[in-house]
């Protein structure tokens, strides 16, 4: 995916802006808060629903804003061009692709194709499974067309049987869900292990570049009930009454989590915050590496603040495998990193401050 325009407005303090992007480097360069991560936040919004600072609802709209605006145009990697635009208020939206109307926003999200490495990022091995599971279902949309329906069929049975639940009905009351939980849970499942399988090769490579310190790392896929030893139909048949007690299901593919684990350091809480940041930022990468070898194209690579996350040998490590992936980069920062003031040009330097943004010559 080759992002070639970006329009942005009223998203936090951007009133309204205008990329016009590099196919290879793009840098935001502006001081703290002139509004660099937003315009990422916007491209984040429309390859995942919602930005990585949370929902649009939670302070997304400009201040006074009836709702934001977001358009861009791509190629994909048969060169095909493609167009979306997204206005979103918080608790309605409205979209259309490529000149259709988009009647659920997955559908967009699906053919956005966005991996950002943020200030938030180390969640995704130290905070709570649902990032996790994020991550496994984002690459999923993108690399196997029947996962977004089949994600679909489930996340709407897993609503009715939770709204079913709140009512205390009778237990047959529940057979009808929990056979289509069980059926379209199992497939999701499948899905989402072979997917981690692939996956993993891919993972330890990236890890082990950036924190080869740690030895060989692995993935362990937890699928949200005990999968070795029962079916989904008999786990949700055994923790019926729990669920009706609950008022929710309490077991399945809802509740599925994966870790990462390292040969030379047992145990993910023992990974420090520095750690944290470079395992995910290696899973990230091995993600649009491995979206690149399935497609041939990879997704658009965001790295948000880069130089304050990270210090100046895994900026350069990391740099290096970027710029020599081919991927489009968008990187933000309150400079310009160091090891790229030593590159000899090419790119797009865009200055960014009090929500404007203006393009000029980029920095060598």
């Amino acid at each position: 995916m080759i992002l070639q325009q970006l329009q942005v407005r009223d998203v936090r303090c951007v009133a309204e802006a205008q990329l016009e992007l590099d196919p290879a480097l793009n840098l935001l360069i502006g001081p703290n808060g002139s509004g660099k991560s937003s315009l990422l936040e916007a491209l984040h919004l429309l390859a995942y629903g919602r930005s990585f600072r949370g929902r649009v609802s939670e302070g997304l709209v400009r201040t006074g804003a009836a709702h934001l605006e977001i358009y861009a145009e791509w190629t994909d990697g048969a060169q095909a061009p493609h167009r979306a635009g997204l206005r979103h208020a918080g608790n309605r939206w409205e979209a259309r692709l490529d000149g259709e109307d988009v009647g659920n926003l997955g559908e967009l999200c699906a053919q956005v194709a966005v991996v950002c490495f943020d200030p938030g990022s180390h969640e995704l091995i130290g905070g709570t499974s649902e990032h996790r599971r994020r991550f496994l279902d984002w690459g999923l949309f993108h690399v196997e067309p029947g996962f977004l329906p089949l994600w679909r069929r489930y996340a709407r049975a897993l609503k009715q049987r939770n709204a079913l639940l709140k009512s205390r009905p009778a237990a047959s009351a529940l057979a009808p869900w929990d056979h289509e939980l069980a059926e379209s849970g199992e497939s999701l499942t499948r899905f989402r292990q072979d997917y981690l399988d692939a996956l993993e090769p891919v993972v330890v490579a990236e890890t082990g570049h950036l924190l080869a310190e740690l030895g060989v790392s692995m993935l362990e896929f937890r699928p949200g009930w005990r999968r070795q030893e029962l079916s989904l139909a008999d786990a949700l048949l055994l923790a019926r009454d729990r669920d009706l007690a609950l008022g929710h299901t309490s077991t399945g593919p809802h509740r599925a989590d994966w870790r990462i684990g390292f040969s030379g350091l047992p145990g993910r809480e023992d990974l420090s915050r520095g750690q944290e940041k470079l395992t995910a930022l290696g899973c990230l990468l091995a993600q649009a590496r491995h979206q690149a070898d399935r497609h041939g194209d990879w997704p658009v690579v965001c790295l948000d603040d880069l130089a304050s996350e990270l210090d100046a040998a895994h900026q350069a490590l990391v740099l290096d495998t970027a710029t020599a992936s081919g991927a489009q980069l968008i990187i933000s920062g309150t400079q310009v990193p160091g090891p790229l003031q030593a590159a000899s040009g090419g790119g797009a330097l865009f200055h960014v401050e009090h929500g404007s943004v203006r393009r000029a010559a980029a920095e060598g």
